[in-house]
């Protein structure tokens, strides 16, 4: 698949600066960046936010190293978890669109206390199958 025009323009959707070292030192295993996506908001509240239905779009990474599952949007953090622990089994992973798109639905609360309702965020890679096979390992 082609990288957005974002990307191949201003360099949107790239892995964060103050990341990068981070996840090179656990390993990367998997890595997609300059992808499209979306972010679905559905019955949420959090702290001076409160969405019935929203959907947002932008261009981002996702990124499997050796220690976490890490999804960002325009450079934001949209999903950190570790691959070991309960955080992981929260997840809701499948693929979408002939398996070219990686699929994360979760519940909010279970995440963040003070916060409710269900986030669902979309990746479109060509890589959708092996980001799949690595999560379910």
């Amino acid at each position: 698949m082609r990288k957005t025009l974002l990307y191949r323009l201003f360099g949107l959707g790239r892995i964060p600066k103050a990341m990068r070292p981070i996840l090179e030192r656990e390993g990367i295993v998997l890595m997609d960046k300059g992808i499209g996506g979306s972010v679905t908001f559905r019955k949420f509240r959090a702290p001076g936010r409160r969405y019935s239905y929203r959907k947002n779009w932008f261009c981002g990474s996702l990124v499997v190293t050796g220690l976490r599952f890490a999804g960002f949007a325009f450079r934001r953090p949209v999903i950190n978890v570790p691959l070991e622990g309960p955080h992981l089994d929260k997840l809701d992973v499948s693929l979408e669109n002939n398996d070219t798109v990686v699929r994360v639905g979760f519940e909010s609360g279970d995440f963040h206390e003070d916060w409710s309702g269900r986030v669902e965020c979309r990746f479109r890679t060509a890589k959708a199958p092996l980001f799949l096979e690595h999560l379910q390992r």
